[in-house]
Formats: C-alpha cells, sequence, structure tokens
C-alpha cells in the first residue's frame, strides 16, 4: 500500500506540472504540498465505497431544482453517500486541481479528466464546486468547508451513521472565524466523527502565512477549542496513516500536515514568497519546468 500511495503522489505532482506547462498556469504549489495526503487519504486511510471503474466527469448540470432532473453533485466521484462510509470534504476548492489529479491516480476518474478542466460547459471547475469530481459542497470561501463538514457530521450522528468525515483544510483558513467558530460547534456537539487533515504549507495568496497573519501555535489554539491536534510530516506516508489511530472519543481530530510547496519541484523556489499560482514569465522558464518534467519520476531527478 505504501509504494502505491508514493507512486500515486508521484503521479499527482506529474499530472498537475503537466497540465500547468500546458495552459502556462496552475495551482502547483498546492499540489505539490498536498499530493501525499490525498493519495494516502484515497488510498489508505478513508473508507470510501468503491467505483466499478474510473468515471468520466460530465457537463456542468445546471443549478439545483424540481425541474432539473440532470442535478447531481460530484460525490459520485467518492462513491456517494451510503451508511457507514466516510465522506471527504475539500475545503480550499482552488486546491481541485489536485484533487481532480488525485481521483485519476487512484482509479475514480478517467484518465483523460483534466482535458475537461476549466473549459465553458465543463464540470471540472479551475475552483471546484458541489458539481465538480469529488466534491459534494461549494466551499469556494475559505472557512466554510469545515463548517459544512462538521454540520452533515453531526447531521450522521444523530442518525446513527458511523461513517467518519474528513476535511482537508489550508493552514490559511486558520485566519478565519468561521473556522474557529465550527470547531467550537464540533467541541459541543462532541463530534468525534469528524477529521481534519490541514495543509500547513506556510503559503497564502499574497506571501507566507507569518506575513498576513500571525498564528503562533496552531495545535495549541486547536486543542484549546477541544480538539486533539497533532503536527506531522505531512510527506511522510506512515505519519499520515498512523495519525488516525490517535485517540479522540468525544473530541474532533485534526492532523496538521508540515508540508513543502516546493516538494519535487525545487526550481519553483526561485518564487517565494509569492508560490500561490504558478505563471511563467517567459518562453525560457516555461522550458525550465518542461525539462524538469521530463526528468521527474516520482521526484526530481
Amino acid at each position: 500500500m505504501k509504494d502505491r500511495i508514493e507512486k500515486a503522489a508521484a503521479g499527482i505532482r506529474r499530472r498537475v506540472l503537466a497540465h500547468t506547462i500546458k495552459n502556462n498556469g496552475g495551482y502547483m504549489s498546492q499540489a505539490c504540498s498536498s499530493a501525499e495526503a490525498l493519495s494516502a487519504l484515497y488510498l489508505g486511510i478513508m473508507n470510501l465505497p468503491k467505483v466499478e471503474k474510473p468515471l468520466k466527469p460530465g457537463d456542468f448540470p445546471g443549478v439545483p431544482g424540481p425541474q432539473n432532473d440532470r442535478y447531481e453533485t460530484g460525490a459520485k466521484f467518492n462513491g456517494g453517500h451510503i451508511k457507514g462510509y466516510d465522506r471527504f470534504y475539500l475545503s480550499p476548492a482552488h486546491y481541485a486541481l489536485g484533487l481532480y489529479a488525485a481521483l485519476i491516480e487512484t482509479g475514480r476518474m478517467t484518465d483523460d479528466g483534466l482535458d475537461h478542466f476549466n473549459v465553458d460547459g465543463s464540470s471540472v471547475e479551475m475552483i471546484g464546486a458541489e458539481h465538480s469530481p469529488g466534491m459534494e459542497v461549494t466551499t469556494g470561501s475559505l472557512g466554510q468547508g469545515i463548517s459544512q463538514a462538521a454540520g452533515s457530521a453531526l447531521a450522521r450522528k444523530l442518525k446513527g451513521d458511523t461513517g467518519r468525515n474528513f476535511v482537508y483544510l489550508s493552514d490559511g483558513e486558520f485566519d478565519i472565524g468561521q473556522t474557529w467558530e465550527a470547531l467550537q460547534a464540533a467541541n459541543h456537539y462532541k463530534l468525534d466523527n469528524l477529521i481534519i487533515f490541514a495543509d500547513m504549507n506556510g503559503q497564502q495568496c499574497d506571501g507566507t502565512l507569518e506575513s498576513v497573519m500571525t498564528l503562533g501555535s496552531v495545535a495549541d489554539r486547536l486543542r484549546a477549542f477541544g480538539a486533539v491536534a497533532i503536527e506531522i510530516d505531512g510527506h511522510d506516508i506512515d505519519a499520515l496513516i498512523d495519525s488516525v489511530k490517535t485517540p479522540h472519543e468525544n473530541r474532533v481530530l485534526a492532523v496538521l500536515c508540515k508540508t513543502d510547496p516546493c516538494k519535487c519541484l525545487t526550481i519553483m523556489k526561485r518564487n517565494y514568497p509569492k508560490l500561490h499560482y504558478l505563471r511563467f514569465k517567459s518562453d525560457s522558464e516555461k522550458k525550465e519546468y518542461e525539462a524538469v518534467l521530463q526528468t521527474q519520476s516520482g521526484g526530481e531527478k
């Protein structure tokens, strides 16, 4: 299993890098930092219903309503809603490119899925929405994902559903009051079926995390709000898988994954501290990235 997770993580980075080169831009640093966590979640941590074969993304199904029998969410790529199984929520919707690549690498979406990315009329949106593959709610405003995952976790608990809700956060979301309000509510309702994985890559849209807002110890803050918080190396497969074994009865479990936004793509460090979106400044720079892609196989050679 570990080898498969490592292979999938390397595949996520390669796919996103190839897509970024082809489209002259993309959310590359997010894929670099989240690849192992997404792979481990899908292949070694979450108990998701199986899909019979990789699913092909469809067109935008339109807005939900009583007259729209075509409407569906992207939850089917995660196996749909079946009692006793886990569910996944991606809170930073700009990580969608990494999620789509993860769905392909883990056999849940067809290999041509990224060809539909950001195409007019496609469900494979640049900023994932509820109809996008692997998503079931729209979380584009940061801080909303944890509230939605917590509300669903409460509903499942009230219904006696033993399935867990996993929510993936970006570290910038700890700047946002709604995140902490959701945690306060989750603590009140003893939502131990809510598990957080947070990408602590130290980056925000405007630069480094600490240059935007000084947070201090996020782990200590989480504990103060009632959660069980642990800090791990977010690129360590064993640590990722073992993290969910941490006892957290009647409490939210928060796994803070320390990551490198330039993992396996050190050439990107020249853009530090602005790593949020990779856009090539010249043809020569693009060719440098193309050379890295040609030599990349699970890491930079």
